[in-house]
């Protein structure tokens, strides 16, 4: 069955169902309880719908997993219908994000700058046909990527040549060959037993991981500041879900997503980043590299054409644009 027959498909279907009583909107987490998508996306969505609708419409997590094995079938999980809701990276389907993955890119927008306001700025007009039958609840990004390795200390584009890096997304998979890698694509779950078995000599994400999937067991060399961009994420909700809610759950379901859910989220990975930092400084038996500016200069030449390539293969001049505010 084609995407575009199963989203109207499922969506009807939903749409039906829906109209009983949408009492409690089940979210599919392909992550534990513990990671940072719980307190700051699923468990604030059910205290502020629950507060606002006197508990009427709740949202429950599934964790783990648990309707449905496989991080890059979270959105058409979503569309299934096994799911009201779920998380996920655009970079683990990337054919189907092509202009929001530009918000990954070394540089794409200002590193001071918030990534989830930059993919809302843009949205409405370039990024909301890449989410077909669904209604975008949070859009943000990640602290910056650093390369976490085991092994490996990186402190020169040559010291990752031949070297196998994980990647989570076509935008990171072109930065790694840039930089003489060999970019390896799986999801951030399968990552500690792809180190701890040597398939992969690191990783480019953020340090954020070292917590949320344990990274620091594995992983012994951290190389902070080179230009190496960001990760994106959304939470979607099945549109059928959506316009099945009555008037009052749809207000509330608004009022409770969109830019404010977003900055939670971002907010907590950066909070997590900067606490698994601090472990990660605190253990002797880590190398944390920061770069010098000179060093960081040899990165930024190794990669300066990568953004530019890419944005003209999915014609996102003016989607970066609208990212960057201008």
């Amino acid at each position: 069955m084609t995407l575009n027959k199963l989203i109207v498909s499922t969506s009807v279907a939903i749409a039906l169902s829906g109209q009983v009583f949408a009492e409690e909107l089940k979210f599919a987490s392909f992550t534990p309880p513990f990671h940072t998508i719980n307190a700051s996306v699923i468990e604030k969505l059910n205290a502020d719908l629950s507060a606002a609708t006197n508990g009427d419409l709740t949202v429950r997590g599934y964790h783990g997993g648990e309707l449905g094995a496989g991080p890059a079938e979270q959105y058409i999980r979503v569309l299934q219908g096994a799911a009201d809701m779920s998380w996920g990276l655009p970079g683990y389907t990337s054919s189907q994000f092509g202009k929001t993955m530009i918000s990954e890119l070394p540089g794409a927008i200002p590193e001071d700058m918030p990534g989830y306001e930059a993919l809302w700025r843009a949205y409405d007009k370039h990024l909301s046909q890449e989410f077909p039958g669904t209604k975008p609840l949070a859009l943000w990004t990640s602290e910056p990527n650093i390369f976490i390795m085991r092994n490996k200390v990186i402190r020169t584009p040559a010291d990752l040549a031949g070297l196998k890096i994980r990647v989570a997304g076509t935008t990171a998979a072109e930065v790694a060959k840039a930089l003489g890698a060999t970019p390896v694509q799986m999801p951030a779950s399968q990552i500690y037993n792809a180190m701890q078995t040597g398939l992969i000599d690191g990783v480019i994400t953020g340090a954020s991981t070292l917590t949320d999937f344990k990274l620091d067991e594995v992983a012994d060399a951290l190389t902070l500041g080179a230009p190496l961009g960001r990760l994106a994420f959304y939470t979607v909700l099945n549109r059928g879900t959506y316009d099945g809610l009555s008037k009052d759950q749809k207000a509330a379901l608004d009022a409770a997503s969109g830019a404010g859910l977003s900055k939670s989220a971002e907010d907590a990975w950066l909070e997590t980043a900067t606490a698994a930092l601090k472990i990660a400084r605190a253990d002797s038996a880590n190398k944390v590299i920061e770069l010098t500016d000179a060093e960081k200069a040899s990165f930024a030449e190794a990669v300066s054409g990568v953004v530019e390539a890419y944005v003209d293969s999915v014609d996102g001049a003016a989607t970066q644009a609208a990212m960057q505010g201008k």
